[in-house]
């Protein structure tokens, strides 16, 4: 499997990794895909100018067969679901959602090609066009459903909150977190249910999970919600950094969306979805990288 990156995407999984002791982090692929897979990364800016090829008169699932390609687009720095392999050559793009990915070009017969970009603009990327999919451990909200289509779930987590180890007993329900500082991810779930839970905490709102640890690892927020399977690793790899043992209610399930009106394609890819929870792959991919990117943190 070849694959290619911008020299910006190396960089940027640079500097996110320098930000949080390596967080995004290493990790081995798990399943070489039969076909040839092009990664290209760009930077925000960059994302809003390229356009995905028209999805012509014949639909999507036509178009991307034709031009021989998926081109799905991702928010990388969002480890296990999506992080880059600093320590990898090419610098790739790895994790639960880029085997997903590829396993949907494999039944697909295409090429695979990756953009990544913040998660703000993915999001506004898929009813613009500007890519064929979107995969980056994406909830289903009702809002969203407004402009886009959304696969079968493949994963459920709870949303939780990370908190300072030495903090544990004094956060321990969210009443607890009344008047604190919390932080989570732009654009997200996690932002949304700081906002409906937390009303009277100040909330900060950053462009990635690590960029929020930082704050956390700073004392300058109480807490970062995350969900429980992008949390896991932080709490394997630092000593000082817990799950609270406060209860949201909240559960969040990731699917892949994609532009209205697309059944044909939508069919395929849950019936991929279907098939990798049915074999256990699902289950492997948070387990390895998981694992990956905890070991990668600690050394």
């Amino acid at each position: 499997m070849k694959k290619r990156n911008l020299a910006a995407a190396a960089m940027s999984g640079i500097l996110a990794a320098a930000m949080l002791a390596g967080i995004p982090v290493y990790a081995e692929g798990t399943t070489e895909a039969a076909g040839e897979t092009e990664i290209t990364t760009e930077a925000a800016e960059a994302a809003e100018e390229t356009e995905a090829e028209g999805t012509g008169e014949g639909g999507l699932l036509e178009s991307i067969k034709e031009k021989g390609k998926l081109v799905v687009g991702t928010a990388s720095g969002y480890p296990p679901y999506e992080f880059i392999d600093i320590t990898s050559a090419n610098q790739d793009i790895v994790g639960i959602d880029m085997e997903l990915a590829q396993a949907i070009a494999d039944k697909l017969g295409v090429e695979l090609e990756i953009q990544d970009m913040n998660f703000t603009s993915l999001i506004s990327s898929i009813p613009t066009h500007k890519v064929d999919m979107a995969i980056a451990g994406i909830s289903i909200t009702e809002e969203r459903k407004e402009t886009m289509d959304f696969s079968e779930p493949y994963l459920e987590a709870e949303q939780k909150m990370l908190i300072l180890s030495e903090n544990a007993d004094k956060y321990k329900t969210l009443e607890d977190f009344s008047g604190e500082t919390v932080a989570a991810e732009k654009s997200t779930t996690q932002e949304t249910v700081c906002q409906e839970l937390l009303t009277d905490s100040p909330l900060v709102s950053l462009e990635k999970v690590p960029d929020c640890l930082m704050e956390l690892q700073n004392g300058k927020v109480a807490g970062v919600m995350v969900e429980n399977i992008v949390g896991e690793q932080y709490v394997i790899a630092y000593d000082n950094i817990v799950f609270s043992d406060a209860e949201t209610g909240k559960l969040k399930t990731s699917a892949v969306a994609m532009d209205k009106g697309n059944e044909d394609l939508m069919e395929i890819v849950n019936e991929v979805i279907k098939e990798n929870q049915e074999n256990g792959n699902f289950d492997k991919w948070v387990e390895e990288y998981s694992e990956k990117a905890a070991s990668n943190a600690q050394q």
